[in-house]
C-alpha cells in the first residue's frame, strides 16, 4: 500500500497555465507526435488547426485564396478573409476560449471552434508569428514557445485584408521531424475537393476544384478500371460521389464539416448500410452485402451542427444527430441516398447496367471461393492457437478499451528469416510491437484471384494475423512495417509483399498503414562514442567526427545486428519510410510494370536510369571541406 502524503496541503496543488499544459500533454491537443512519417502525425495537425480557421473565412464567402508555403521545417499560411480583429490579435492566439466562432448563428458547421487548435499551434511551436491585415491596418506580433516575445503597435498598410501566420514546430518536441510533401498536398487537395472554388497556392503550385467530391473520385480511381461512370449526389449539407472498381475491397474518403474522419464514424456506417438497402431496393433483390460493397469506391461529406467527435484530432465521427433538434446521421444519409441515387439509377440505365454487372461478378468470385476460404479460415483459426509466424503484443488497434495513444503505438514488423526475426523479438516492446516471419521470398500474387490469399498459407496466415479479411475496421496493428535486408533479397521481398497489399489490400497502403523500416548499414565507433549510419554520406561524416581510425562494422543484414542495439533502431527513435501511393499512379498499372511480364521495358528502363554512386573519395573529400568552412566561420 502507498504510504499516505502527510504534506498534502494548499502548497502541495498547483495549476498550469494554458502554454504549460499543452506542452507538457500535447497529445491531449493534437494526437501523437511523430516525426513527420505518418499522414496523421502531430506536425500535421499543427498545419490544419492554421488552415482550418483560414476554411472557415472561405465558407463564410470571404477570401477565394489561401497560400500556403512548408520548406525545411518552416510553415507559412496567408489567407484573405476578414482578418482577426487587431485588439484581439493576442488573445486569439494565446486565450484558451477566446474565438469568433462560439456564435452560433455565424459558425453553425464550422470545422473548429478556434477556442484551443490555434493556442496549441502557439504552444507547440519554437517561433510563432500571427499578423492580421484589416481595413489599411495591421498588428503583428510574435512569440516562442507560447511567450509573447514581441508585440507591435498598429500601423498602415495596402495589404489585402487576412491573416497570415508562420510558425516553426518545437523540434524538442517533435524529435528529427520533416514534412513529406506527398502528405501536405493530399490535405489540400481535400480542401479544395470539399470546398469547390478555393484556390489553394502551395510552394507556387495551385490547386483548385471545380466539382467537389467528383474531382476527389476522378484523382483517386482510374476511368479505365471503373465499371461506370461516378455518380454526383449534393443536397443540403450533404454531398456523395461513388463508383466501383476492378479492386479488392471497399474505399471510403468520409468527411464532416470539412474534417477527413479518417477512421470513419457514424456517418460512413449510415452511408455503407444505405447503399446497401437503395440498390436491393432498385433491384428487387437480396443482394448480399459483401457483394453490392465490393469494389466500391465512395465519398461521403455531411455538415452537422455540434459534431462529437471520439478524439481531440477528429478521425472518428461520434455525433448520432444531425444537430439538437435534427434527425439521426442514420436516418439524414438514409433520406438522401434512398431518394437521391435511386432516381439517379431511373435515369441512367448505363450505371444501373454497369453497376448490377459489378455486383453478379462479386457474387460469382465469392461463391468460387467459398469452399476454399471456409476450409484457409479453418486452419488459420488451429495455427492461431500455435502460430510459430506471429509473435503477438499486448495491445492492438481495434481494443477501444485501451486508450488512443497506446493503440496508435501498435505496430506489426513483417521479417525475413529467423535469424532477423529473433533479433527483433527479443528488442521489441511485447505490448506495442509484434513480429511476423516469412520462412522465404513470398508469392508473386500479381495478376492471380483473391483466391491464391486462400490457397497460400503464408499469406492467409498474414491476413488474420492483420485481421483485415473483411475491411480495415478490425484491423489489429496501426503500423504494419515491412523490416527486409537493404539488399537484393530485400528489396525483391518488400516488391511482392507491396504487391500483395496493393493487389488485395491497397487501402491498407492508401490510408497509410504501411511502413519500410530503415535500419543501419554501418556502425561507427570508438571508446568514448559510438554512431550508427544510415548511408555512405552519413558513415563518412561519423569518421570525421570521431576521427584517429575508428572501427566501422558493415552490416550485411538485420540477423547481424544484436538485441540489444535494435532495441535503438525500433524505439522512440525509428527511423520509417512511408509507403505513399501517388494519385496519379493507377495500382494496375504500377504493378503490371514492376512485377508483370514485361522483362525487356523493366531492362530498358533500369539500363536508362542506371546511377554510378560517387567515389568514396569525392564523398570524403566533400565532408572534409564542409568541416573546413565551418572551421574557418568560427575562426572567422
Amino acid at each position: 500500500m502507498a504510504e499516505l502524503n502527510v504534506n498534502y496541503s494548499e502548497d502541495s496543488i498547483r495549476s498550469l497555465d494554458w502554454k504549460e499544459h499543452i506542452r507538457l500533454r500535447p497529445g491531449m491537443y493534437i494526437g501523437k507526435l511523430g516525426d513527420g512519417s505518418a499522414y496523421d502525425d502531430g506536425i500535421y495537425v499543427l498545419l490544419k488547426e492554421i488552415v482550418d480557421n483560414s476554411i472557415d473565412e472561405f465558407v463564410m464567402g470571404a477570401g477565394k485564396t489561401i497560400d500556403i508555403s512548408v520548406y525545411d521545417h518552416k510553415v507559412y499560411v496567408r489567407d484573405y478573409g476578414r482578418g482577426i480583429p487587431l485588439g484581439k490579435v493576442i488573445d486569439c492566439v494565446s486565450k484558451i476560449n477566446t474565438g469568433g466562432k462560439y456564435d452560433s448563428k455565424a459558425f453553425q458547421k464550422s470545422v473548429g471552434l478556434n477556442g484551443v487548435g490555434t493556442k496549441a499551434v502557439n504552444a507547440l511551436s519554437a517561433l510563432f508569428t500571427v499578423q492580421s491585415y484589416r481595413d489599411g491596418k495591421t498588428k503583428k506580433a510574435e512569440f516562442a514557445k507560447g511567450e509573447l516575445t514581441n508585440d507591435q503597435s498598429e500601423v498602415e498598410t495596402t495589404q489585402r485584408n487576412g491573416t497570415s501566420i508562420h510558425f516553426v514546430p518545437d523540434d524538442t518536441i517533435f524529435r528529427n521531424y520533416r514534412f513529406i510533401t506527398d502528405f501536405v498536398e493530399n490535405m489540400i487537395w481535400n480542401y479544395v475537393f470539399l470546398n469547390a472554388g478555393l484556390t489553394i497556392n502551395f510552394n507556387n503550385q495551385k490547386f483548385f476544384s471545380e466539382k467537389g467530391l467528383h474531382d476527389l473520385l476522378v484523382r483517386n480511381t482510374d476511368a479505365e478500371t471503373n465499371r461506370y461512370p461516378i455518380i454526383h449526389l449534393k443536397g443540403e449539407d450533404i454531398e456523395i460521389a461513388m463508383t466501383h472498381g476492378q479492386q479488392y475491397g471497399e474505399e471510403y474518403y468520409s468527411f464532416v464539416n470539412g474534417q477527413h474522419t479518417t477512421q470513419g464514424g457514424t456517418h460512413q456506417q449510415a452511408f455503407r448500410e444505405a447503399v446497401v438497402r437503395t440498390i436491393r431496393e432498385f433491384y428487387k433483390k437480396e443482394f448480399d452485402a459483401s457483394d453490392v460493397r465490393a469494389s466500391i469506391v465512395a465519398a461521403i461529406s455531411i455538415r452537422v451542427q455540434e459534431p462529437v467527435f471520439e478524439s481531440q484530432t477528429k478521425t472518428k465521427l461520434g455525433s448520432l444527430n444531425v444537430g439538437p433538434d435534427g434527425p439521426t446521421v442514420r436516418t439524414f444519409i438514409n433520406d438522401f441516398v434512398k431518394k437521391e441515387l435511386d432516381d439517379y439509377l431511373h435515369k441512367h440505365s448505363d450505371v444501373a447496367e454497369g453497376l448490377l454487372k459489378r455486383i453478379l461478378q462479386s457474387e460469382r468470385e465469392r461463391k468460387d471461393i467459398a469452399g476454399i476460404k471456409k476450409l484457409a479460415n479453418e486452419r488459420a483459426k488451429k495455427a492461431s492457437l500455435h502460430n510459430r509466424k506471429l509473435r503477438d503484443c499486448k495491445w492492438h488497434l481495434d481494443e477501444d478499451k485501451q486508450p488512443e495513444e497506446n493503440r496508435k503505438k501498435t505496430t506489426l514488423f513483417i521479417t525475413e528469416g529467423d535469424s532477423a526475426s529473433g533479433s527483433i523479438t527479443k528488442a521489441r516492446d511485447v505490448n506495442t510491437q509484434g513480429v511476423f516471419s516469412l520462412k522465404g521470398k513470398p508469392l508473386n500474387c500479381f495478376g492471380l484471384t483473391k483466391k491464391v490469399v486462400y490457397e497460400n498459407e503464408e499469406f492467409n496466415l498474414l491476413q488474420h494475423a492483420l485481421n483485415i479479411e473483411d475491411g480495415l475496421e478490425g484491423l489489429r496493428y496501426n503500423n504494419i512495417v515491412i523490416a527486409t535486408d537493404a539488399d537484393v533479397d530485400g528489396m525483391h521481398i518488400r516488391l511482392l509483399l507491396l504487391t500483395f497489399f496493393l493487389q488485395f489490400f491497397p487501402d491498407l497502403v492508401k490510408t497509410g498503414h504501411v511502413y519500410i523500416l530503415q535500419t543501419p548499414l554501418f556502425r561507427v565507433r570508438n571508446k568514448k562514442e559510438t554512431i550508427y549510419c544510415y548511408s555512405d554520406e552519413e558513415r563518412v561524416l561519423a569518421i570525421n567526427k570521431l576521427g584517429n581510425k575508428p572501427e566501422i562494422t558493415r552490416f550485411k543484414g538485420l540477423g547481424e545486428i544484436s538485441p540489444d542495439e535494435f532495441s535503438g533502431f525500433i524505439g522512440e527513435d525509428i527511423r520509417l519510410d512511408p509507403v505513399i501511393l501517388s494519385s496519379d499512379v493507377k495500382i494496375k498499372n504500377l504493378l503490371e510494370y514492376y512485377m508483370g511480364k514485361n522483362t525487356p521495358d523493366r531492362q530498358k528502363h533500369i539500363v536508362t536510369n542506371l546511377r554510378v554512386e560517387k567515389d568514396e573519395a569525392d564523398i570524403i573529400a566533400k565532408a572534409a571541406l564542409e568541416e573546413a568552412e565551418k572551421e574557418a566561420e568560427a575562426v572567422a
